[in-house]
């Protein structure tokens, strides 16, 4: 069935309990620049493919009036993450540390390229990924 919408563009939101300190490491960590604030409640941050948003968003809030999950900053895990596409994951590993993310495993290496495991100083997890030869493509047989 085909969508009955055509999607326009895609925004990252992450919710942050110290916007400030949140735009401090994004930007220092990821070289992403401060766009707009939105007052205290949020910040655009601008640099990669899509827009990443910062939202203030204290720690023990309801994240939803549907579930009874509220909002915690300690290292935590969820199926969806961020994974930013570097050209030099050493730099971009140094990077992230020296801002304040800590690593989590060893830098391994696969066919399509290089993979290092973080959390951000507000419990997401990310991945840094440097693609190497074709990147994912690698692992599909090539094409005759």
């Amino acid at each position: 069935m085909l969508a009955a919408f055509r999607m326009a563009s895609l925004l990252v939101n992450i919710d942050v309990d110290d916007l400030e300190r949140a735009i401090d490491y994004y930007t220092r960590a990821f070289g992403l620049r401060l766009g707009r604030r939105f007052g205290g409640d949020g910040a655009e941050l601008l640099g990669a493919e899509a827009p990443l948003y910062l939202l203030a968003k204290p720690a023990g809030s309801v994240a939803t009036p549907a579930a009874a999950a509220t909002r915690d900053y300690r290292r935590h895990w969820t199926p969806v993450h961020l994974d930013f596409v570097v050209a030099d994951i050493d730099a971009a590993v140094r990077a992230a540390r020296d801002a304040g993310a800590r690593q989590e495993g060893d830098l391994r290496t696969h066919a399509w390229g290089r993979i290092a495991q973080f959390a951000d100083p507000f419990g997401h997890g990310f991945c840094l990924l440097e693609f190497r030869g074709r990147g994912y493509d690698e692992l599909v047989a090539p094409s005759k």
